[in-house]
């Protein structure tokens, strides 16, 4: 759709292929590619970088998107829920308490089945107050029905903002899309970026039909009316369903952004794992450092392996369980707390995956990088050789330990 009274696009005369980006200025850069109708924010460290890039290419006429400066993130969202709901590509950036903020919202998006994209930069939830990196912002809203896809460079992260877009749209999802980066680590570290060129992306995306528009006249619809217990199953399960067919989704896009950039991207990403006796389980940016590990350890006669998780939300439990059969021992490794329970977030999906397909398995769980903290190669080696005493031995406690 076009926005009435914006300019013509002006598009880029200069060739881009590879560039140097921080993973924040890479998301902007998709961001005006994928040409969103309307970007609602309000800004929160460290994701302001991509919000900033983005309004100035908005005003420099590099993107015609109606850039809202909302009051908060709730608002930011809830613009972005009308947006969607009006037939709109509707996309916002957050990170930490402006996520929590949202996560009413991201029900509603969600239960509404509204493609929203929302770009965010992973930082730790107060309290005490912190600006820096960990994971507990996006598990706090891993029940919220969105999409979660995370990224371990600053490539992938530009990689993630453009398939979001096609995932969110597919008529088999039509959910809202959470990528994330890693706060700072990814986000204000500047690598290689090989973008793909703005025609190419325009074509890989298509345009956008929405299924309903409160806009279509001729076919008025309601959208979040008060229902009665009796409908509440009828509702919530067809978004349970579209979770599901998500999966598929995510790699097939996957498999075509592969044939169009040279970079496929599955749900995770395996390392070394076929022939591995031990192997580590994560997210995010950690994986760079943990192939640096596993490739150490190898040398030294170590089978260590390691398996890459991108897609949170849904969770490939089916790929996880047949990648990790036949390790003698497994680390689980989190970058956020779950208080109270059992164990912690990645750690009970890893483990219900197992014990859905009858993989048996000795699990431990590792809690690291909370807050931000430094996550060193000598500790993941560490980490690697506590495994193998657990292959020898069969001992697992503690269940939970903490670098």
């Amino acid at each position: 759709m076009t926005v009435a009274g914006r300019a013509p696009i002006r598009e880029s005369s200069e060739p881009k292929t590879s560039v140097g980006l921080s993973g924040g200025l890479a998301v902007a850069e998709a961001m005006r590619q994928t040409r969103p109708d309307v970007v609602a924010c309000y800004p929160i460290t460290p994701s302001t970088i991509i919000v900033e890039k983005f309004d100035e290419m908005v005003a420099d006429g590099k993107v015609a998107t109606e850039f809202v400066a909302v009051e908060s993130e709730h608002s930011a969202m809830s613009a972005c829920v009308g947006a969607a709901a009006a037939g709109a590509r509707a996309q916002t950036v957050s990170s930490s308490q402006g996520l929590a903020y949202m996560w009413e919202v991201l029900y509603s998006a969600a239960g509404l089945r509204l493609p929203i994209v929302i770009h965010c930069a992973n930082r730790t939830l107060s309290s005490p107050i912190n600006i820096h990196c960990d994971h507990s912002d996006t598990m706090g809203a891993r029940d919220s029905g969105c999409l979660q896809l995370f990224a371990e460079n600053a490539q992938e992260a530009y990689d993630n903002a453009l398939m979001a877009v096609r995932i969110a749209e597919h008529p088999d999802v039509l959910l809202p899309v959470m990528h994330t980066q890693d706060g700072y680590t990814v986000t204000h570290s500047v690598e290689r970026v090989d973008l793909v060129p703005d025609a190419a992306v325009t074509e890989f995306l298509g345009a956008y039909e929405p299924k309903v528009s409160l806009l279509n006249l001729e076919n008025p619809v309601s959208m979040g009316p008060v229902i009665s217990p009796h409908y509440g199953p009828d509702v919530k399960l067809p978004a349970v369903e579209a979770m599901l067919h998500a999966r598929d989704v995510i790699a097939s896009v996957g498999r075509e952004f592969g044939e169009l950039s040279g970079r496929h991207r599955g749900l995770t990403e395996p390392y070394r794992l076929d022939d591995a006796d031990v192997a580590m389980v994560l997210l995010g940016s950690t994986a760079g450092t943990a192939r640096v590990v596993v490739d150490g350890l190898r040398e030294e006669g170590i089978k260590a392996g390691l398996l890459k998780v991108r897609s949170f939300r849904p969770f490939p439990d089916e790929e996880i369980a047949g990648a990790l059969e036949g390790k003698s021992a497994v680390a689980v490794m989190d970058r956020s707390l779950s208080a109270g329970a059992g164990a912690n977030p990645l750690f009970e999906d890893v483990c219900v995956s197992m014990y859905s397909h009858a993989v048996n398995v000795p699990l431990v769980n590792y809690v690291y990088g909370l807050g931000g903290r430094d996550t060193f190669p000598g500790q993941l080696a560490g980490v690697f050789q506590e495994l193998l005493k657990i292959g020898r031995t069969g001992r697992r406690i503690p269940m939970v330990r903490y670098l």
